[in-house]
């Protein structure tokens, strides 16, 4: 499978930071050009956007690290992001999210050794109030259960 992503380099991740740079909202801006670039942001880029920024390297890697979105590696083929808000935890999430885990032999935040699927936390979809959630490629499912989460597992391992 031929990847849609760009390998990094450094002389394309500074023409992205240069063609950002003075937008409003510039840090975010940028991170979110660099990862739909190369698929993740390149520990190398932080330095990069903050000197460009004139902010320090702590600034732009907390921004970084803020948000659950932007991701240190390339993700799998498959994300399957589950909500860990707290009253999907209260619904049984705690108890799904321990069942993929085991299912895929990753934890959150991790991407199986074949790179077939990223599992990532998510917090907050808005459709907690019968059960958990998720989201598996851009795609929303609610209303999860063991069926379900099993069901969206047996997807991203075929």
């Amino acid at each position: 499978m031929i990847s849609p992503y760009e390998s990094w380099d450094t002389a394309r991740g500074a023409e992205i930071i240069a063609e950002h740079s003075q937008v409003e909202g510039a840090t975010l801006v940028i991170l979110h050009a660099l990862q739909d670039a190369f698929g993740y942001v390149p520990e190398a880029a932080i330095p990069m956007v903050a000197s460009a920024l004139s902010f320090s390297r702590a600034e732009v890697y907390g921004v970084f690290t803020f948000y659950h979105d932007f991701r240190e590696k390339l993700a799998g083929r498959h994300v399957l992001k589950l909500c860990r808000a707290e009253a999907c935890q209260a619904a049984g999430g705690d108890r799904l999210a321990a069942r993929a885990e085991a299912k895929l032999g990753i934890a959150l935040g991790d991407t199986t050794a074949d790179e077939r699927v990223t599992l990532e936390p998510i917090y907050c979809l808005g459709l907690c109030a019968t059960a958990p959630s998720a989201i598996l490629d851009g795609r929303v499912v609610g209303r999860l259960d063991e069926a379900r989460i099993d069901a969206l597992i047996a997807e991203v391992q075929r």
